[in-house]
């Protein structure tokens, strides 16, 4: 197992403190890094918590792609499907809270932004939440909180005292999840044709006079009433991803209440997944495999725990490497710290998990993590998620804080982005991120989950992808010289910043004239002439490639003569930083 740590530059963090005290703006959003050479070229879908969009941008940080049709924002994973599709789970305030993960409403909008099926679930007992999946066959599964009363809890040999309060005493439920299958019926609703829950496959210790009383310990297929152990909370199980896998016909959950991964079995029929015996696992809906947390079963400690309320737990895709282990966001809560996980299964060619009697549920050392340097650098304590890229590298959302970061096999950073969208809309490059006052430690830029689809998925063939406006807002730059010309002469900041080795830089001018685009050194020295010509008013696009220059800070100055006033020269400067 392959630990990978990661050192921040020291001179990144000079160039940065540099740029506030020497300059007044320092870029907060939008994108910081992408390495042309390493990171993995493709268009990255993700949906601002806060707000009703859905983007679609390139690895320069510019949209290629939007829908805005919706009213509702993200509850909370959004898709691209094959079709150009985009599925989106929507949060919709219903009337079954569960504090976190809302959702309520599943829609599929055309790459047009066309509304073509809408699903409203959401009831006073029971409400989609969190996530979804588009199975091959056109059904969706996704995640379902269902209420359950006191009297229930109780028949269940729930031991009440150990769960949470006020919370139970003034609200009188507990909120266990279950999964459901629905085939969509277009253009509004659908029909259950499949659903598994977990209240029944519930084991207990706690009140012998129950049916499923017994020793959880003897029977890691079914789910111990008592958690892990600790207080329970109303949302109990609090599942956030469910996956699936066709080769086996099985789906994966995150459970974050237990800090595990469930496998169940997809084969059974109905009143086989409430059962114990039946379909390909032989089973029935009793758990196939679990991990990260053995003391939920009684096969280990506190010291054994693995996973920490983690996030996002998906099989790796065909094509990639890993494909076929089970990756997530390490959420680290408790110990403070975030990492992005993978295992390789024990399961043989049909799907059988193997155990030994009393034992735990192997690995017992992961196959892949990433960890940063220090690790409290990336710390997200809830959202968040990781996807394996077909290069071997990982893209990894940062959720509470909206950063996407790109790494390497080995730990390297490769592209950065800071989502710019809270919930007034796009900010500014240079606009404060402000903090979620509802979410101690998250901002109002948080993103539930991103995903890069590389430039050649079916979504995309026959489409056209244009790279337009960068989703972040950039003020009117002021001119400076021998006279001003407001709301002019435009020249905004280069792209990417810091960059290695290539930039780009966008200009606009008001009218014709001479125009020259220099680079130059802190002492003032030329270092590069990228433009010297005559251009008509409008908007131009210019690429450095800095080739053998050495890392460091320079300025970019654009001056405009305009034709037939030799007296007159409006001209703009701004800095960059080569970082290598």
């Amino acid at each position: 197992m392959r630990t990978l740590k990661v050192q921040v530059p020291v001179f990144l963090l000079f160039v940065v403190m540099f740029d506030w005290i020497g300059f007044g703006q320092t870029r907060t959003v939008g994108l910081f890094l992408n390495d042309t050479a390493k990171a993995f070229k493709g268009y990255t879908l993700f949906a601002p918590k806060q707000n009703t969009m859905t983007y679609l941008i390139d690895n320069t940080g510019r949209i290629v792609h939007q829908w805005t049709a919706s009213k509702y924002p993200p509850g909370q994973s959004v898709y691209l499907l094959e079709s150009g599709h985009l599925l989106r789970t929507c949060m919709t305030q219903g009337n079954l809270g569960t504090g976190g993960g809302e959702g309520g409403r599943v829609e599929e909008y055309s790459w047009n932004d066309s509304l073509v099926w809408s699903l409203d679930y959401s009831t006073s007992t029971y409400m989609q939440h969190h996530d979804i999946k588009r199975l091959p066959n056109g059904n969706i599964i996704m995640l379902v909180v269902e209420k359950k009363t006191t009297a229930q809890v109780l028949a269940a040999g729930f031991d009440t005292s150990k769960i949470q309060e006020p919370d139970f005493q003034q609200k009188q439920m507990l909120l266990p999840d279950a999964v459901v299958e629905i085939q969509p019926t277009y253009p509004v609703g659908g029909t259950v044709v499949w659903s598994w829950h977990v209240w029944d496959h519930l084991i207990q210790n706690h009140d012998a006079t129950k049916s499923n009383y017994g020793v959880p310990s003897a029977h890691p297929e079914l789910i111990d009433a008592a958690g892990d152990h600790k207080n329970l909370p109303l949302f109990w199980n609090h599942m956030n991803s469910i996956d699936y896998n066709a080769a086996f016909d099985q789906i994966a959950l995150s459970v974050r209440g237990n800090s595990e991964v469930w496998i169940i079995d997809h084969s059974t029929t109905a009143a086989e997944a409430a059962g114990h015996t039946g379909g390909k696992g032989g089973k029935g809906g009793d758990l196939l495999y679990r991990w990260g947390n053995p003391i939920t079963y009684g096969a280990g400690t506190a010291n054994d725990e693995k996973l920490f309320q983690q996030h996002d737990a998906e099989w790796i895709k065909a094509g990639c490497p890993g494909a076929g282990d089970i990756m997530c966001f390490n959420n680290g809560v408790g110990r403070n710290y975030s990492t992005v996980d993978e295992i390789t299964l024990p399961v043989d060619s049909k799907g059988n998990y193997t155990l030994v009697t009393g034992g735990a549920y192997g690995p017992t050392a992961l196959t892949w993590t990433y960890q940063a340097t220090p690790p409290t650098s990336l710390y997200g304590a809830d959202i968040s998620g990781a996807q394996r890229l077909p290069n071997g590298n990982t893209l990894i959302n940062n959720g509470p804080l909206g950063t996407f970061i790109e790494v390497t096999s080995t730990g390297t950073v490769v592209w950065k982005y800071i989502n710019p969208v809270d919930l007034t809309g796009p900010l500014t490059w240079s606009g404060t991120i402000p903090d979620d006052a509802t979410h101690p430690g998250e901002k109002m830029n948080s993103v539930f989950r991103t995903y890069r689809y590389a430039t050649d998925y079916a979504a995309f063939t026959g489409k056209t992808l244009t790279p337009g406006n960068y989703v972040e807002q950039y003020a009117t730059a002021v001119a400076s010289g021998t006279k001003q010309m407001p709301n002019s002469l435009e020249l905004f900041q280069n792209y990417p910043n810091p960059f290695n080795p290539s930039t780009v830089i966008e200009f606009r001018l008001p009218l014709e004239g001479y125009v020259t685009l220099k680079i130059f050194n802190t002492l003032g020295e030329e270092v590069a002439l990228l433009l010297c010509d005559v251009r008509p008013a409008g908007s131009y696009t210019v690429s450095w490639n800095a080739g053998s220059v050495p890392s460091g800070m320079y300025f970019y100055r654009l001056q405009l003569r305009p034709l037939g006033d030799g007296s007159t020269l409006f001209q703009q400067t701004k800095k960059l930083v080569l970082l290598r």
